[in-house]
């Protein structure tokens, strides 16, 4: 129990970092897809589907994949819009094993089993910087919302960068920034994300990839909510599962949005726990 959950510890940093391939729906579609110019009275309703609700609490059941190696851990997610994202997870679902905290300026890691811990900002984690991701693209992931590098909100100057195409009832949205490529796959009747996807295109380390796909929802203050994520995630060599099942949605404030960090743990670097990560393999 005590390897599975380091598998877990450490795969958190990278699943929140890396990218995976675009896997658009094999249903025929109804007519050929036509490009045409951001419809961004439809981005609009599809960025705001998911509400804005201040504080997001839930319970979450993590089942994670590396290779041969899965675990199933369950856990809490809490969330403070614009503020902070706490996931836990918790060792036979009453010790809390291990705590990754985002916030926009920092991202912390806490390994209980081991007592050490990650901190560091966006820039100093190379594949968070090389691929734009900060807070607001998490919180937007997590939320089920559109995203650009740079912003923490979109106008809708901004949406009129989007490209889409639509077919059927489904319109693919797409932004391409220097060696970036967003997709997101979205639901023009339900007004609600499908997938959401980040490729960064390199000539030379080749491309790094994530899908995070919606597979549910569930109402949170009488407003539909991502409550079943899947996620494949791809660096180099290495491939990543992870499928979170949030239950109990609620908007409940009155905790911590900051974790302070024992004396008694020791303080570890990005490469520490990269080369920790790798070694599972």
């Amino acid at each position: 129990m005590k390897n599975l959950i380091k598998i877990a510890v450490v795969a958190m940093p990278l699943l929140m970092g890396s990218c995976s391939l675009f896997k658009k729906t094999t249903k025929a579609p109804v007519k050929q897809p036509v490009e045409v110019k951001a419809d961004t009275t439809l981005l609009g309703q599809i960025n705001k589907g998911a509400g804005q609700n201040e504080y997001v609490v839930s319970k979450v059941k993590f089942t994670l994949e590396k290779g041969v190696q899965e675990i199933t851990l369950t856990g809490n997610m809490r969330m403070k819009y614009d503020d902070v994202i706490q996931l836990q997870l918790m060792a036979f679902g009453m010790v809390e094993a291990a705590r990754l905290e985002f916030t926009p300026e920092y991202v912390l890691l806490i390994d209980r089993i081991n007592k050490q811990y990650l901190k560091a900002t966006y820039t100093e984690v190379d594949f968070l910087r090389n691929q734009g991701i900060n807070f607001y693209t998490l919180q937007a992931l997590f939320r089920g919302n559109f995203f650009m590098p740079g912003k923490k909100h979109l106008e809708s100057s901004d949406m009129k960068k989007f490209t889409t195409e639509t077919s059927g009832d489904e319109c693919v949205v797409s932004y391409e920034q220097n060696h970036m490529l967003y997709t997101w796959l979205t639901d023009v009747n339900t007004k609600q994300m499908k997938m959401a996807n980040i490729v960064f295109r390199s000539l030379t380390a080749g491309n790094t990839q994530m899908a995070w796909d919606y597979q549910d929802y569930s109402p949170l203050n009488k407003a539909p909510f991502p409550s079943r994520h899947y996620v494949t995630v791809t660096s180099q060599d290495v491939i990543v599962n992870l499928t979170m099942n949030l239950s109990y949605l609620k908007s409940k404030s009155g905790w911590e949005t900051r974790t302070k960090v024992s004396d008694k743990y020791r303080q570890v670097t990005v490469d520490e726990m990269l080369k920790r990560f790798l070694a599972l393999g």
